[in-house]
C-alpha cells in the first residue's frame, strides 16, 4: 500500500468521511478485503457477517440473525466491534483491527431469511488503514473524472515509480497480436508507438495489456486507436492515440494513475496536459 503522511490521511478523511464505499467483487479484490476473516464482536462473542459498504463514519452488515445477534446487541446497549481485514500485499499478511460502533437500526436483506442489513456507527474515527485504504480508491475514483487530459509521458524514471514492467507492449488489432512502445497513459488512453500504415489502423478496435509489479497485476485495456500523427524521419512508424473504454477500465488501474499523479504535484514531472485522449 502506498505510504501517505498523517496529514494527507487525515485529509482524506476530512473529505470523504461521509462517503459510502460498497464492496462490490472488484472492490474486495482491489482492497484485499479477506471476507471470511469479517466478522462482529459482542460482548466476547464473534458472529461472521460480510460488510456491504463502509464509510469512515459508520458501515451496513449484511448478518445472519440465527444465532440472536439482534437480541445479544440490545443486551448491550447496541454496542459492538466490527473486525475488518484486509491482505497487505507489500508483505503477503493481513492486516486487522477492531471499529467499536453503536447499532443504529436493521432491516431485513432481500427476502433472505435470517439475514438482516444492520446499519452501524462508528464510535471513533477509524485506524489510519481504513482511511488509506478507502481514501485512495475514493481519490482514485473522482481523479479519473476530473482529470482525464493529464497524461503521463513514460520515461525511464517514470516507468520504475509506475512499476510498469516493461514498454514494450502487446496491443491486439481486432484479435491480431502486435508489437508496440508505450509513449504516455493516462486514465482513459494511451499513446503507442507501432508499425503500419495510418489508414489501415485508425479507428480500429484494440485491446492494450499492461503488466505492472508491486503488486503484480496484469491490466486488460479495450479501446479504439482514434488518431495518428507520423515520424518525419521514421515513416514505418506511427504514433496512435488509444481512447479506452470508460467502463471497462479497471480500479486497480485508475488507482495507480491516481497515486502517481498525486505523487507529482503536478510540477510537470512527467504529466502534460492536453485536451484529449
Amino acid at each position: 500500500m502506498s505510504v501517505l503522511t498523517s496529514q494527507q490521511i487525515t485529509s482524506f478523511y476530512e473529505r470523504y468521511k461521509k462517503t459510502d464505499l460498497i464492496f462490490t467483487k472488484e472492490m474486495i479484490e482491489v482492497t484485499g478485503l479477506i471476507p471470511r476473516h469479517i466478522c462482529l464482536k459482542c460482548v466476547e462473542e464473534y458472529t461472521p457477517c460480510f460488510i456491504y459498504s463502509s464509510s469512515f463514519e459508520g458501515a451496513k452488515i449484511l448478518i445472519k440473525t440465527n444465532n440472536g445477534i439482534v437480541e445479544k446487541l440490545r443486551e448491550a446497549n447496541q454496542l459492538g466491534s466490527l473486525k475488518f481485514c484486509f491482505n497487505n500485499p507489500e508483505t503477503n499478511s493481513p492486516i486487522a483491527f477492531f471499529v467499536n460502533f453503536r447499532l443504529l437500526g436493521y432491516a431485513p436483506y432481500g427476502g433472505i431469511q435470517d439475514t438482516v442489513i444492520m446499519h452501524t456507527q462508528f464510535l471513533n474515527r477509524p485506524p489510519d488503514d481504513l482511511i488509506l485504504i478507502i481514501g485512495q480508491i475514493l481519490e482514485a475514483d473522482i481523479n479519473f473524472s476530473r482529470r482525464r487530459g493529464e497524461r503521463i509521458v513514460i520515461t525511464n524514471d517514470v516507468q520504475h515509480r509506475l512499476n510498469l514492467v516493461s514498454r514494450e507492449l502487446v496491443v491486439s488489432i481486432q484479435g491480431v497480436s502486435r508489437h508496440c512502445i508505450l509513449y504516455d497513459l493516462s486514465f482513459y488512453g494511451a499513446k503507442v508507438i507501432i508499425a503500419g500504415s495510418a489508414t489501415f489502423l485508425e479507428c480500429k478496435e484494440v485491446v492494450l495489456t499492461m503488466e505492472f509489479d508491486d503488486p503484480k497485476k496484469t491490466y486488460v485495456l479495450p479501446g479504439k486507436f482514434i488518431r495518428a500523427e507520423t515520424f518525419e524521419e521514421r515513416k514505418e512508424l506511427l504514433a496512435m492515440a488509444i481512447a479506452f473504454e470508460e467502463s471497462s477500465v479497471p480500479l486497480g488501474y485508475k488507482m495507480r494513475i491516481s497515486s502517481y499523479i498525486n505523487q507529482t504535484r503536478h510540477t510537470g514531472d512527467g504529466v502534460v496536459e492536453i485536451a484529449t485522449a
